[in-house]
């Protein structure tokens, strides 16, 4: 059973303008964003992108035309034992997890990494705990 959140009308409204496969992917992804922490708010930026907040990103959404990817905004500190990354894995700012038409979505190890990732927002973010030096730990 999906869990109860706020939605954003706006995010609605980018969901509502891609393919049904797509608006499948990012309603089930969607739905695990907002178990991985109940506080996690929906917004728009740079016009269009529906991105999830706590204490700074949390991830973002992306439709391309054969994949649909949710950019994760840890600096590349969060582990990621299970292979979830699927680009950007030495960029400083954000990596992405990618799926395509049919693909599972491996749901533990998704929520896993997303309470990482606002685990350490709330620790200050991950470029204060990189500065810290406690980055992986």
């Amino acid at each position: 059973m999906a869990p109860e959140y706020r939605k954003d009308p706006r995010v609605d409204a980018y969901l509502d303008g891609l393919p049904a496969w797509q608006r499948d992917i990012f309603a089930q992804l969607r739905d695990i964003i907002h178990e991985a922490d109940p506080a996690i708010e929906e917004t728009i930026k740079r016009t269009v992108r529906p991105y999830f907040v706590l204490d700074g990103t949390v991830c973002a959404f992306l439709a391309a035309k054969d994949h649909v990817n949710l950019f994760v905004y840890d600096g590349g500190i969060v582990p990621d034992p299970h292979g979830l990354v699927t680009a950007g894995h030495d960029n400083t700012t954000a990596r992405t997890i990618g799926f395509a038409e049919g693909q599972p979505i491996r749901r533990e190890p998704l929520l896993a990494f997303l309470r990482a990732i606002v685990a350490d927002n709330r620790a200050g973010g991950w470029r204060s705990i990189v500065a810290r030096g406690q980055a992986g730990s």
